[in-house]
């Protein structure tokens, strides 16, 4: 496959995203505007009918649930995403429905899969970009490399252009500091040094978006913001614009974290996010969490 990548004025095809949850949907919802068909699958019946509410054609799928006919659903399809997170047995679409993938290498003219910048594991605050060692200090972490590598090598058998794209903390509409705000579950922990990078929705929409003008198979972008920022700084300024009081500090400590996120807070890491600008020629619309969480609440208010 070529290594390199050339822009291409593709007309309206055919997405098939598995997991069509927060991220997925907002894609879904971009391309349908512009006239595209999408289907993808959901973990439940309850969500799959909302999704078919929303114009898309949708199917229940877990790893205990694999599709009935996954020639018939992947019919048509010109794009492909996956969203669904590995578990401890491996990725479950690849695991599923690998050779149905294969099938599709002729016309399929892009695919991507959804990881995180967990693959990087902990620099103690240091840069990493898309060139760094993945050195994942957590269990989730290296089953995201495992699964990386597993898409990587789907692309390479079959011919078809796999992307990656390692996401920080997704942020957006309905799911961004407010909201924990007013549900009372918000605290104001803090690390001395601790960074955690983030990316808006729509950032990461307009991401996949170029690459799939501009495919260039077995390549990776980091996802990210230009402003690490400590999650208690991120809080207090959420309640600024709320015009609510600003909780108390909590020490990490003394937090009384879950296991699953003293795992988040086990990697301190700054993500550069150069290539998906230079290369891929997007301009993040909210390059810090401050203009994100602004137009989030603009928006609420306006209605």
């Amino acid at each position: 496959m070529s290594d390199t990548y050339e822009k291409t004025d593709q007309g309206p095809g055919k997405l098939f995203c598995f997991g069509l949850g927060y991220t997925g949907l907002a894609l879904a919802k971009a391309l349908i505007a512009d006239g595209w068909q999408v289907a993808g699958t959901s973990r439940t019946a309850e969500s799959a009918s909302f999704l078919t509410e929303q114009g898309i054609e949708a199917f229940v799928f877990d790893r205990t649930r694999p599709l009935a006919d996954a020639g018939s659903a992947l019919k048509g399809v010109t794009h492909l995403l996956s969203s669904v997170p590995p578990d401890e047995t491996g990725d479950p679409v690849l695991d599923c429905h690998a050779d149905d993938l294969e099938a599709l290498a002729q016309n399929t003219a892009w695919a991507g899969y959804l990881s995180t910048t967990v693959v990087y594991g902990n620099r103690d605050g240091g840069w990493v970009d898309e060139s760094s060692a993945r050195t994942p200090g957590v269990a989730r972490g290296q089953r995201r490399v495992d699964a990386e590598d597993r898409w990587i090598a789907l692309g390479q058998a079959s011919n078809i252009p796999v992307h990656l794209f390692r996401l920080a903390g997704i942020y957006g509409p309905g799911r961004s500091a407010f909201d924990q705000i007013r549900a009372g579950r918000e605290k104001r922990v803090e690390r001395p040094g601790q960074v955690f990078s983030r990316i808006h929705v729509e950032d990461i929409v307009a991401v996949l978006r170029a690459s799939m003008q501009q495919p260039r198979a077995g390549a990776a972008y980091n996802l990210c913001d230009d402003n690490a920022a400590a999650p208690a700084d991120v809080t207090a300024f959420a309640c600024e614009l709320m015009g609510v009081p600003v909780p108390p500090a909590v020490q990490y400590e003394d937090a009384d974290l879950s296991d699953m996120a003293k795992t988040f807070w086990a990697d301190n890491k700054r993500v550069r996010n150069n290539l998906l600008q230079q290369e891929l020629g997007v301009t993040l619309k909210y390059p810090d969490y401050q203009s994100g969480l602004r137009a989030i609440l603009a928006a609420e208010q306006a209605g």
